[in-house]
Parts: C-alpha cells; sequence; structure tokens
C-alpha cells in the first residue's frame, strides 16, 4: 500500500486496521459502567438525603464528587504520559469497581455510616482523576481526524443517557432489594469497562523523558505544552470562567421551579429530565454532524446560547413553566456542543507525549468549576432572588463568550492547517 493510500489516526500515525471494533469494545464497556456509576451515585445522595435531610450534607457530597478531580487530574495526566495509557484506565476503573464491591459488603454488614459515602465518593472521584486524562490523551489514536469530535463526544452522549434512566434504577434497586445491590451492580459495570479495555488493541505512548523528570518538572512541562498555543488558553479559560457562571443552575432548578413558578416536585423532576433530554439531542446532532471546522467559532456561538436561554428563562412569568422546561431542553442541547470540540482543539494543539498532561490540566479545570461556582452562584441567588440570578448568570455567559473571539488568537484556532500542524496562509 503506498502512504497516500494509508489511512492515519488523528495523532498523525497509522491507524489501526480494526479501529471501529477498538473502539467499540471500550465504549461498550465504559457505557455500561456509565449507567452503573450514575445509578450508585444518586442511590448514595438518596442515602444521604433520607438519612440526614440535610443540604449542608448534600452540598459537601457535591463537593467530595467534584474537588478531587480538580486537584488530582494534573497527576492523573502526569501518570498518562509516564506509563501505560491502558493499564492506568483498567487500574483506575477496576479500584472504582473494588470501591463499590467492599462498600456493598459494608452495608450488609451495617457499619456504614455518612462519614464513610463521602470517602468513598472521593474515593470514585479520585478513581474518575486518574481514568479521565489517560482515556482522553488515548482517544486521537485510535480513530481518524474526521470522527475526533464525535469520538470525544461519545462519553457526554452516553452520560446524558445514562441520566434520564439510571437514576430511577438504581432507586428501583434501593427500595427494592436494598442498597448494596446497586453497589454490587456498579461492581460489575467496572468489571465490564475493564473488560472492555482489556479486549481492545491500545498503542503504548509515553514519554521516555518525563520517566527521568520529578514530579513537579513533568507538571511544568505540561503546562507549557498547553500554555504555548495562546489562543486555546484564553478559549479554555473563558469557557472555564462560563461553567463557572453557569454551575449554580443545576442546583436551583428545583427552586426556580418551586420559588417563581410555584410548581412541585414532579415538575421539578420534568425539569431535571428536559435538561438529559436537551443534552442527549445535542450530543447526537454532534456525533452525526461532527462539529465542522470551526470548532472554536461553534464553542463561542453554543456558550453565547447558553447565555441567552438562561436569561430568557428569568424573564418568564410565574405561568411559564412549560417554556421554562423547553428552554432549559434548548440550553442542554446548545451545552452538549461545547465539550467535545473543547477536547478536540486540546487533542490538535498539544503534542502527543504531552497530551495526557494537558488533559489532566482540562480535567482539573472542569472539576473545580462546580465548587467555585455553587460556592458563589448560591449566596448571590438567595440575596437577588432565583430568577433575577438567572437574567444576571444569562447575561454574564453571553458577555463573557462575545469577549472570547475578540483576539486573533483565538479565531486563528479555526484557521487551516497543514499536516504538519501549521497555519496555511
Amino acid at each position: 500500500m503506498k502512504d497516500s493510500e494509508i489511512t492515519l489516526n488523528a495523532a498523525g500515525h497509522p491507524l489501526q486496521q480494526h479501529w471501529l471494533a477498538v473502539i467499540g469494545a471500550i465504549w461498550a464497556g465504559q457505557a455500561v459502567s456509565i449507567v452503573t456509576s450514575y445509578a450508585a451515585s444518586f442511590a448514595v445522595v438518596w442515602c444521604i438525603t433520607e438519612s440526614t435531610s440535610s443540604a449542608l450534607l448534600l452540598s459537601l457530597a457535591s463537593i467530595c464528587a467534584y474537588l478531587p478531580i480538580g486537584l488530582i487530574s494534573p497527576f492523573g495526566g502526569v501518570l498518562a504520559d509516564r506509563y501505560n495509557r491502558k493499564a492506568i484506565m483498567i487500574i483506575s476503573d477496576g479500584a472504582v469497581g473494588l470501591i463499590s464491591l467492599g462498600l456493598g459488603f459494608a452495608i450488609l454488614a451495617g457499619s456504614v455510616s455518612i462519614p464513610f459515602l463521602l470517602l468513598f465518593t472521593i474515593a470514585r472521584a479520585t478513581g474518575q482523576a486518574f481514568h479521565s486524562p489517560a482515556m482522553m490523551a488515548t482517544m486521537p489514536h485510535l480513530v481518524p481526524e474526521k470522527h475526533l469530535v464525535r469520538i470525544n463526544t461519545l462519553d457526554q452522549t452516553l452520560a446524558s443517557a445514562a441520566s434520564i434512566g439510571a437514576p430511577a434504577f438504581g432507586i428501583f434497586l434501593y427500595t427494592t432489594l436494598g442498597f448494596h445491590a446497586v453497589m454490587f451492580l456498579d461492581f460489575i459495570g467496572a468489571v465490564a469497562a475493564v473488560a472492555g479495555l482489556a479486549l481492545a488493541k491500545i498503542p503504548v505512548t509515553h514519554d521516555e523523558t518525563a520517566k527521568k523528570q520529578h514530579v513537579i518538572a513533568n507538571l511544568v512541562d505540561g503546562w507549557r505544552a498547553f500554555s504555548s498555543n495562546r489562543g486555546l488558553v484564553i478559549l479554555l479559560l473563558g469557557i472555564t470562567l462560563v461553567m463557572v457562571v453557569f454551575a449554580p443552575l443545576g442546583a436551583l432548578y428545583p427552586l426556580m421551579t418551586l420559588e417563581h413558578f410555584g410548581g412541585d416536585g414532579y415538575m421539578a423532576s420534568i425539569a431535571e429530565a428536559t435538561w438529559g433530554i436537551g443534552m442527549l439531542v445535542g450530543s447526537a446532532i454532534i456525533m452525526a454532524w461532527g462539529g465542522g471546522k470551526k470548532l472554536a467559532r461553534l464553542i463561542i456561538v453554543s456558550s453565547v446560547i447558553v447565555g441567552a436561554t438562561t436569561a430568557a428563562c428569568g424573564f418568564l412569568p410565574s405561568t411559564g413553566f412549560w417554556a421554562f422546561a423547553a428552554l432549559n431542553a434548548f440550553m442542554a442541547m446548545a451545552c452538549a456542543w461545547i465539550n467535545g470540540p473543547s477536547l478536540t482543539l486540546v487533542q490538535k494543539n498539544v503534542p502527543e507525549e504531552k497530551l495526557g498532561r494537558a488533559m489532566g490540566f482540562i480535567a482539573a479545570l472542569m472539576g473545580l468549576t462546580s465548587p467555585i461556582g455553587i460556592a458563589i452562584g448560591g449566596p448571590l441567588a438567595d440575596a437577588i432572588g432565583v430568577a433575577p440570578f438567572f437574567i444576571v448568570d444569562g447575561i454574564a455567559c453571553m458577555i463573557i463568550a462575545l469577549l472570547l473571539y475578540l483576539p486573533r488568537s483565538v479565531r486563528a484556532l479555526d484557521a487551516p492547517r497543514e499536516k504538519n500542524g501549521s497555519s496555511t496562509k
């Protein structure tokens, strides 16, 4: 076969002949694991709710779920560049499964307390902090470049689908078979994830230089690789700021439903469901479309749409709940067009041997947005009212997004590139 006929992966290397089978094996296992993880996480939340009825403890559980990802992911990125990424993912998924299995037996023994559940949440988040950078750094080696956005969106698609039905499934098992059954199910999901990864042929990629460096030097090296592209840094920091501004809204949907629309728990659940449906539809669209060639512009336009729909929710009358649900779905759909393209831009602009560390920083930014946003937005919503907060929040999102497209370096991210990665003139 001539060189011109060789299909290349998104990292610029020859693509495996049976790459679709590899992707299928990996994501079949991940799909099962995502469903069981959602069920287990919601069961933990419900156990805390049922046992304590404490908003403070629920907020603490949310922090335990996000903060370790923000703090540990950069170190997970270091490992992803130093060692076999496939092995890291298998160990991470396997460890999470064993943690769930241990919790299941602890529940049967009657030795579970709220601090124990919070530690469980931290342990799961720690596993995710090591898994995610390795997974995100691996994807460019498994698919052609034209499919990279689609694959980067697949995790989001599966999570969106799981968010619609998995919590209800978890509660069904919780109430019929017991809390332990949900944890044992999560262990089975982890086994499926490990099996999918074990069966897949994943290229071994690591940075030999990184092994000789101190961990701190690794982190600095990874940050330099990431920050060397000014436009990429500006865009991602701006999107992170948008996510911080947007983060409190998820916790405020029930309050908005109750206080502004005079709704009940049933209506609040509808609002939550429309978000999941919107994310699923948006993810399906981006997977079918591929995102086009102007990914930076797509991210910014999507952020503007998110801000506009958020602000519009705040202007709705008290009788406008169903309009709120529709806007919520549209908002979620636009949100689905941000994550996959953002990851793709990082993968295209960072050297492959440093990609794990770059993805570690990205995962850290994502992990920190929710705790910071909730800490800031919650008190502000209490001070000005939930509906006015939606207006202020939405306008802030739009302003940040529009400002992001002003720097020339950001717009340059959408410039056509030659095969060596340089922009064409």
